[in-house]
């Protein structure tokens, strides 16, 4: 799946782990999170090649990666579920549709998927994020999230 996007952003689904796809992680990472390892180029084989994610990199005029996605769409007894993890958008390049372009083309995944829901979480600070996942239509849910830490 390739489509453009607002500023003349495309989005494109990831088929190959090469070291331009590993730079770009490496770069955008520490700007969503700022405890998370980065993945290893085996890493990114792994989740490329799952049946279950798909990795989006959103792309600029100059071909850049300049935001990334990850859409984990799985079989539950209640049904096809999706949910979006680990988006970031180079902070030179926010509010100007680059997230709003990735999360559109996980939804089409998701659709075309028969998802029945697609779930995502983002921290309260994160205000930018969150006003735009609510564009997009997605509704605040009071739920409790738990989290337990393996390693």
């Amino acid at each position: 799946m390739n489509a453009k996007g607002a500023r003349g952003v495309s989005v494109e689904a990831v088929l190959t782990a090469d070291p331009e796809l590993y730079r770009a992680v490496v770069r955008l990472l520490p700007q969503l999170s700022g405890s998370a390892a980065p993945p290893t180029a085996y890493d990114l084989e792994t989740i490329i090649e799952s049946p279950a994610t798909t990795l989006f990199v959103a792309r600029d005029r100059e071909a850049q990666i300049v935001g990334m996605l990850t859409l984990a769409v799985f079989k539950a007894p209640t049904g096809v579920r999706a949910w979006i993890e680990d988006v970031v958008v180079d902070a030179a390049l926010r509010r100007q549709g680059v997230g709003g372009a990735l999360v559109e083309a996980a939804l089409v995944t998701a659709r075309r998927a028969e998802a029945r829901t697609v779930d995502l979480t983002s921290r309260p600070d994160r205000a930018d994020a969150n006003r735009l996942y609510e564009d997009l239509g997605f509704e605040r849910r009071e739920t409790n999230v738990y989290r337990l830490t393996l390693r």
